[in-house]
């Protein structure tokens, strides 16, 4: 009998070390996993993000909230670059000269041929020539997937959600906001479901967004993440 409650008692503690150790270890694997899932999401909603600021850039200040535009806009869209050599000098800046004034008399010049004005000013080597480059190669670096933007990492093959809004100042004038977001329960299902609840829960109760996001199209903050 004795040694029945010794095995029983055995097993008790055995059962106790293992609640433990899950109490103390679970929620450090759990955030373990999360940071690593969410280091890959954060670097796609920034990608996004970049998107979505040049894609403005070029359509009146209007973002777009399909990913099938935006994905052949980073796969198509040629973007203005500014190829610089010389710099005005102090000299020049304080006798009133600026690059947009500099950049009148060399054109004038170009097309009169009469460069006496240019030369006197001391900009013979001062040039400013804009070509058009790729968007894939200039902001991400060439041998980008863009096909990759509209999908969450650990998402399991789920898609990023995106919206956009119209609105306007007192004064009247119009601006624009976008935000790009997924929930903590699309890239961390298949992890610890009480450390996730737990999770959803705190935020949700901070009347914070429960997953990450960048963007917000009620409150305009620079299109900052929610991380960040």
């Amino acid at each position: 009998m004795k040694t029945v409650f010794n095995v029983i008692l055995a097993a008790c503690v055995v059962g106790l070390l293992y609640l433990c150790y899950e109490s103390i270890m679970g929620p450090i694997a759990f955030n373990k996993e999360k940071d690593l899932r969410e280091d890959a999401i954060k670097a796609r909603l920034i990608d996004i993000r970049k998107a979505q600021v040049e894609y403005r850039g070029l359509h009146g200040g209007r973002y777009t909230d399909s990913f099938d535009s935006l994905i052949a806009f980073v796969k198509e869209a040629k973007l203005p670059f500014v190829r610089k050599e010389g710099v005005l000098s102090d000299e020049q800046l304080e006798n009133g000269l600026t690059e947009e004034k500099a950049m009148a008399m060399i054109t004038k010049a170009k097309r009169t041929n009469n460069w006496k004005e240019v030369e006197a000013a001391g900009l013979m080597e001062f040039k400013r020539d804009t070509v058009w480059v790729a968007m894939a190669d200039t902001i991400f670096g060439g041998k980008y997937n863009a096909d990759s933007l509209r999908y969450v990492p650990f998402g399991n093959g789920a898609t990023f959600e995106m919206a956009i809004k119209e609105d306007s100042t007192k004064s009247g004038a119009k601006f624009y906001l976008f935000e790009a977001k997924t929930p903590y329960i699309t890239y961390l299902t298949g992890l610890n479901q009480q450390e996730l609840n737990n999770l959803v829960d705190t935020q949700t109760k901070l009347n914070r967004y429960p997953g990450l996001k960048v963007g917000d199209i009620e409150v305009p903050n620079n299109n900052a993440g929610n991380w960040e």
